[in-house]
């Protein structure tokens, strides 16, 4: 099981806790951990990712083991400790401002 851990509106949306557990098939990358989040919970289609693109909202950005990987690729596999269930993939809002 992959743990994800949304920040509160999208918890808030989906009427979940602070973490889930999915199940992802295969190999655990992005796109496997958003393409079973999304199936899980439909209400976030569109949130995290482009309905179209289905490349990442411009204000989304993904954490793992306290790496940024909101710009790999999509098909890069996340890091066994994520795969493993040991450590969360992180979806956080990120704030702009000036």
């Amino acid at each position: 099981m992959i743990r994800v851990v949304l920040p509160f509106h999208l918890r808030t949306l989906a009427r979940v806790g602070s973490e889930l557990a999915l199940d992802v098939k295969g190999e655990v990358t992005q796109r496997a951990v958003l393409d079973a989040l999304e199936a899980e919970y439909p209400m976030l289609r569109g949130t995290i990712r482009d309905h179209t693109t289905r490349g990442r909202r411009a204000f989304i950005r993904f954490f793992a083991c306290q790496q940024d990987l909101s710009h790999e690729s999509p098909d890069a596999l996340l890091p066994d400790d994520v795969a493993t269930g040991k450590e969360p993939f992180l979806v956080i809002g990120a704030i702009a401002g000036g």
